[in-house]
C-alpha cells in the first residue's frame, strides 16, 4: 500500500495538489496506479482541492486525528519550524503519510513540496 501523505495551505487548488502527488510518485520511481490512498490531518477535511485531487486520482481520501500525527511526527525526515507551529507536527504531509499507512509504514523520502502543496509517499504492508 502507498499512501501519500498532503500538506497545503489554506485553498490550495486540487491542480497544485496532483501536482505534488506526481512530482513524489515520480521522485519516488512509481506510477500513478501504484498509489492507494491520500492522507490529510482531519483538521482539513474541509479542504475542497485534497478532496478533489483524490477523486480525480481515483483513490480515498484518509483524515488522520491530531493524535495519530503527532504520534507518528517522530518518524518524519523534515522538519519545518512554520509547520510544527501551525501543525504541532514537523511536516504535515510525512506525518499523514506515516499514520494513515500504519506502524509498518515507512517514509519513501522526504516530502516534495509544489508551490503551496507538499507530499509524501509512505510505503506499508497495513491495509486501511
Amino acid at each position: 500500500m502507498i499512501v501519500a501523505g498532503i500538506g497545503c495551505r489554506k485553498g490550495t487548488a486540487a491542480a497544485e495538489i496532483e501536482a505534488a502527488v506526481a512530482a513524489a510518485l515520480l521522485h519516488a520511481g512509481l506510477a500513478a496506479p501504484a498509489l492507494s490512498a491520500i492522507a490529510t490531518s482531519a483538521a482539513k477535511a474541509g479542504e475542497p482541492g485534497i478532496a478533489a485531487a483524490a477523486a480525480a486520482l481515483g483513490v480515498p481520501l484518509l483524515l488522520v486525528q491530531q493524535g495519530e500525527l503527532e504520534a507518528a511526527g517522530p518518524r518524519t525526515l523534515t522538519t519545518s519550524v512554520r509547520v510544527m507551529a501551525v501543525t504541532g507536527v514537523p511536516s504535515l504531509a510525512e506525518a499523514a503519510a506515516l499514520a494513515a499507512g500504519g506502524a509498518s509504514a515507512q517514509l519513501l523520502g522526504p516530502r516534495v513540496a509544489i508551490g503551496p502543496a507538499t507530499c509524501a509517499l509512505a510505503e506499508s504492508g497495513d491495509v486501511p
